[in-house]
């Protein structure tokens, strides 16, 4: 007897159930069939249309009724945002104990299907565990990537340098297709082109049977597929205006690419080619000012700049997958990626009118000196990786998941900092030069398996193993010679086992969810000097439950409460823990710290959600998160082998800071103004506390040591507002904005970005033409442009204003040579982008 049928039996002996009749289906989505997990399907008796039960969907859409007795019914199938469907004449007898209703199509709102307005359909979707949007409905991103339509997302917010933010936090983690990453999170998104998304999950709260990754939860990235068999093809080209403000910038930007997705799907085969590349640069300035001062010489530098600071940023990538489905219980996939990505940033700074004064707080100069800085810092990435997947459904419809993924990825990239004079630029200062190559190799191997031993709920359980490999050769040069001291290699290995368990289920109005994770990491770490043989090895091991809870309440078909709980960890990367220092700008040195500890988090969120018709709705979330060992990169004084003070250098170090703590509300609402204007807003506020101390210890024996206790009350929201003028045309406008938030020792100012699009469709919608302005300024705004702050009393201050472009044309254009249902699907980096 295999342990699957114990188990049920032993559960059954237990609880004797009284098996009757048994009813089930499917629940899809009408537009895509696309399976909508947590859909509730109702079962009422047909003479006096009194409820007798209902079950909820699971992943694949579908559900079960057990218990029936023998008489007539009818169906309800409903799901938040859909109009509901009734399947009427349902009969149990003796002679019929199994029922089938089959496909159940659920269409999005309850406007009716002949307005074709695409701006109409239901942005988002709530679940018991998730929010579900459409990317169709953000057209500012078209022929961008998926980091364009998360950035529109509730609570999501994008500062000046791209890095997304979700309720505040920039750790969290990305699934594609439910699988999961270990890449970083901004650079897996910028990789996907965004024509490629059908769906955007956010997930606040994960269960237990995700991975405990991410402070801030999950973004589930969902790809284009559809059931209809046939050959898909897309082709979407992109280029960008000259542009309209140049910013003294020694080379224009250039934004172009083309992407196309060919798709063959049969009974049995499901085969997929996709290939992309992109150029995105992005130009703009830099003006900044430091301040040092030195107690022990009794003096204060200045170090006033301005210059450029733009990226090239070119990506390239191929990708196959293959689906074999010989038959309803068995599916395998192989799946290869390949791909290139580069990023140079540009720094050509300016260093004008640099001084030291002395006593501290007097006007007499020392000396006055000006110099030109030209800092090129380049991130290379070569990513190779391949997946196979194998899924099997037994005869009771308990289902068994199989995957491993290896990834090979080689990153590296010089950084390139010259010190000359201005303006003539004859004399050379100084020359640095910086690189590293870090090869890195990871596996990650998946075993799950769900079943239904009992009415009440579906048990889930699982293993996961994963292992990182990487190692890095770090080369430090001034003036052509080696710098042994900043020279170094660097080795981590981690390994990672968990195993969870995890019941869901209803009852009447109740959904619930509970499970628990068990993880044990083990952390090894080396680094030493090219120059001394010995290395030094820092371990970290850890062995820690993950419970997660959430509940939920039906107190209509139209009004949602819920509550979860979820306890999360972030991992570090393997360069913030390099203590080596590399030189990211002419006043910057830049390290991590060897004995870095992860993030782990509480979350504890409350919400409502009121449905009303058309698809319209609002809700409310209320959260508390609370984090130990935070992670903030800070800044403190740099110091010359004898303990002395650089003046015109600052550390810049990645260190465990304390504690944090954010209480916050998020609100958003989905609304028709008029019959062709529709609007998503979503807003997030929240007070955001740390509270700690920032140990710096020098290899030279000199410590320093600061005290952290910073609050702020931040806010955000984006605005997503369309109007149709005709079932084929529409106008899209589009507002992110983040107030100032404070940090570990300074503060981030406000950043917004308004945007304008407009979309036309043509030869019966096989074209479709988006034409876009992008960071609206015309002059007089400040989109696009964030002032970052640094402080500490008798110390350093630093004020640096991030200026980028502004007033962006782009056009894109997508053809769809058939209408046949795109079903490719792609891996992605798991490993490798996190460290890029």
């Amino acid at each position: 007897m295999t342990l699957k049928y114990f188990l049920t039996l032993s559960i059954s002996l237990l609880i004797i159930p009284s098996f009757n009749a048994q009813i089930t289906g499917k629940i899809l989505d009408a537009t895509d069939n696309y399976p909508l997990e947590y859909a509730t399907a109702a079962l009422f008796k047909q003479d006096d249309k009194s409820l007798v039960t209902g079950v909820i969907t699971n992943n694949q859409g579908d559900f079960i009724i057990n218990n029936v007795k023998n008489g007539r019914y009818y169906l309800e199938a409903s799901f938040v945002g859909y109009a509901s469907k009734t399947i009427l004449n349902i009969e149990i007898s003796k002679a019929k104990k199994q029922i089938d209703v089959g496909t159940i199509l659920l269409t999005l709102g309850n406007a009716l299907n002949e307005v074709e307005i695409r701006a109409q359909r239901t942005t988002m979707v709530h679940k018991i565990d998730r929010q579900v949007f459409d990317s169709k409905n953000f057209q500012a991103s078209q022929g961008g990537t998926a980091t364009d339509i998360i950035k529109n997302l509730p609570s999501v917010s994008v500062n000046s340098a791209g890095e997304i933010s979700v309720r505040g936090s920039k750790g969290f983690a990305v699934l594609i297709n439910g699988k999961p990453t270990q890449g970083d999170a901004t650079a897996i998104l910028a990789q996907l082109p965004s024509n490629a998304l059908e769906k955007v999950e956010l997930i606040t709260a994960p269960s237990a049977k995700y991975d405990p990754e991410g402070k801030a939860g999950i973004i589930n990235i969902i790809t284009k597929k559809g059931a209809t068999n046939g050959v898909f093809t897309q082709v979407n080209v992109r280029g960008g205006f000259p542009s309209i403000e140049p910013y003294n910038t020694q080379e224009p930007a250039q934004r172009y690419g083309i992407d196309a997705t060919i798709n063959k799907k049969t009974d049995l085969w499901n085969i997929s080619f996709g290939s992309s590349y992109q150029r995105n640069d992005k130009t703009g300035r830099r003006e900044g000012e430091v301040y040092i001062v030195n107690t022990n010489e009794n003096k204060t530098t200045f170090l006033p700049s301005d210059g450029e600071r733009s990226f090239d940023d070119v990506s390239y990538n191929a990708r196959f997958n293959i689906d074999f489905t010989p038959n309803t219980t068995n599916e395998f996939s192989l799946g290869f990626f390949a791909g290139k990505h580069t990023v140079d940033r540009l720094a050509d700074i300016t260093y004008f009118d640099n001084h030291a004064v002395s006593p501290i707080n007097s006007s007499n100069r020392l000396y006055t000196f000006t110099y030109y800085n030209h800092n090129l810092r380049t991130r290379k990435g070569d990513f190779a990786l391949g997946s196979f997947d194998y899924n099997h459904t037994f005869k009771d419809d308990s289902k068994l998941a199989t995957s491993i993924l290896y990834e090979y990825t080689f990153l590296g990239g010089p950084t390139i900092n010259d010190n000359v004079d201005t303006p003539d630029y004859n004399i050379i200062y100084q020359q640095e030069y910086n690189t590293n190559d870090n090869p890195l190799h990871g596996v990650r191997y998946n075993l799950d398996y769900q079943w239904k031993p009992f009415s009440f709920g579906t048990l889930e359980t699982g293993y996961q193993f994963r292992i990182l490999n990487h190692d890095g050769d770090f080369v430090y040069q001034r003036d052509g010679i080696l710098v042994p001291e900043f020279s170094s290699n660097i080795s981590l290995k981690r390994t990672i086992h968990a195993g969870y368990t995890q019941l869901t289920g209803e009852k009447n109005k109740w959904h619930y969810s509970a499970g628990l994770r068990l993880e044990s990491m083990h952390r090894v770490y080396t680094e030493a000097l090219q120059s001394n043989t010995t290395a030094n090895t820092f371990n970290y091991d850890f062995l820690k439950l993950f419970p997660s809870a959430s509940l939920q309440y039906d107190v209509n078909n139209k009004t949602t409460l819920k509550a979860a709980y979820s306890k999360r960890v972030e991992r570090t990367t393997t360069l913030k823990m390099n203590s080596f220092a590399e030189r990211e700008h002419s006043e910057v040195f830049e390290q991590g710290d060897n004995k870095l500890k992860p993030e782990f988090i509480d979350l504890v969120e409350l919400g409502i959600t009121k449905d009303f018709n058309n698809g319209q709705s609002v809700y409310a979330t209320a959260y508390y998160r609370h984090v130990n060992n935070v992670i903030n990169r800070v800044n403190t004084l740099a110091y010359e082998s004898n303990g002395a003070v650089i003046d015109t250098i600052l550390n810049r170090v990645y260190s465990n800071v304390g504690k944090s703590r954010d209480i916050g509300l998020e609100l958003g609402t989905q609304f028709k103004a008029t019959k062709n204007w529709t609007n998503f807003i979503g807003a997030n506020i929240y007070n955001y506390a740390i509270d700690g101390a920032f140990v710096f210890e020098h290899r030279d024996g000199i410590s320093r040591t600061y005290n952290v206790d910073s609050q702020s009350t931040i806010y955000s929201f984006n605005i997503n507002s369309t109007y149709a003028f005709w079932k084929n045309a529409s106008l899209q406008f589009n507002f992110n904005y983040t107030s100032s938030k404070n940090t570990a020792i300074g503060e981030d100012s406000e950043f917004y970005n308004p945007n304008l699009t407009f979309k036309k469709s043509f030869l019966n919608n096989s074209l479709t033409a988006t034409l876009q302005w992008q960071n609206i300024d015309m002059g007089f705004l400040k989109s696009n442009e964030q002032r970052i702050t640094t402080f500490k009393p008798n110390q350093f201050f630093t004020t640096t204003n991030y200026v980028y472009e502004v007033d962006m044309i782009l056009l894109n254009l997508t053809y769809t040579i058939n209408k046949s249902k795109n079903k490719s699907k792609f891996i992605e980096s798991e490993f490798g982008k996190r460290e890029f």
